[in-house]
């Protein structure tokens, strides 16, 4: 049985792995080219949790795999989340400043520079999922069927089609539909395709990935409620941005439209279903399981 403790040293552990594997696939901000990827390099290490590769680390592990084998793999991940996240605080989208405490990209560098950067992080993504070491490892087909889902999870039909939709809504009078549309595409999507490429990779079966997809849609769910509240309810130096933006730029969100209570409550309901999801798993889903509830409490 995992505990806090277990979590936040596999947590450290990953993210570690993941970091130095990011180190080594940036090219080095040299010569003609070197500032956009200097851009790059300050958003891909500006303090993130690493949250998608790990959850993709650990969908791999649920077979007894070493999940190093697919550390290249996970590290893409990071890249299309970082990408997007570049994207999302430029002006024209969320203008927002401050990213994890420090300037956004644009702030830091310009708005071209971190929109190439972004451009050159999603790139850099497939390079990873392409790069001829997973083939070594894993099943051509299975790689194949992973790249597929995080191209959907991250385009028109997950991401992309939830950021639009977001922009949209905003200052709107928004139903319930609208919202769970918006944060099962824009972040959720995600999530669940970060968790679940790696159980394909693994090779689990089929009833097996259909099971983590479950959960992979409640956590995705819970993460974005909890970083609603947070919006709202967080410490401002712990989450490194100004509290109440959403409620500024009049964002659809969950605390929005039912209240805190309302909300909050929604986000433990959530977490409640996906610890009862994991069943089947047993044992082998321990810090999965551990990670429900820091998810659920966390505090940036």
């Amino acid at each position: 049985m995992a505990n806090l403790q277990d979590l936040k040293a596999y947590l450290e552990e990953k993210k570690n792995k993941i970091d130095e594997t990011l180190k080594k696939i940036l090219p080095l901000s040299k010569g003609y080219g070197g500032r956009v990827i200097e851009a790059a390099h300050y958003s891909l290490f500006n303090g993130g949790k690493r949250l998608r590769p790990i959850l993709c680390l650990m969908g791999y592990e649920l077979s007894g795999k070493n999940s190093d084998e697919i550390l290249i793999f996970a590290a893409g991940l990071e890249c299309i989340h970082t990408y997007s996240l570049i994207h999302d605080d430029l002006p024209c989208m969320d203008d927002d400043d401050f990213r994890r405490g420090k300037p956004s990209c644009h702030k830091a560098f310009d708005e071209a520079t971190a929109i190439l950067a972004g451009d050159g992080l999603q790139a850099l993504a497939y390079e990873c999922f392409t790069h001829k070491e997973l083939l070594k490892k894993v099943n051509p087909v299975n790689l194949l069927k992973a790249i597929n889902l995080i191209s959907k999870a991250s385009g028109f039909k997950g991401m992309v089609g939830g950021q639009m939709e977001d922009l949209l809504a905003e200052g709107k009078k928004g139903s319930a539909r609208r919202l769970k549309w918006i944060h099962e595409h824009k972040t959720m999507a995600l999530i669940e395709a970060s968790l679940v490429s790696g159980a394909i990779l693994a090779d689990l079966n089929k009833s097996e990935i259909k099971t983590l997809s479950k959960f992979g849609q409640n956590l995705g769910l819970l993460f974005q409620i909890t970083d609603d509240l947070l919006d709202i309810l967080g410490d401002e130096n712990l989450l490194g941005k100004p509290l109440r933006s959403d409620l500024k730029k009049k964002k659809l969100t969950y605390p929005a439209l039912f209240g805190v209570e309302k909300a909050r409550s929604l986000a433990e309901d959530l977490a409640k279903t996906s610890l009862e999801t994991l069943t089947t798993f047993g044992e082998r889903a321990a810090l999965l399981k551990e990670l429900i509830t820091f998810i659920l409490n966390r505090v940036n």
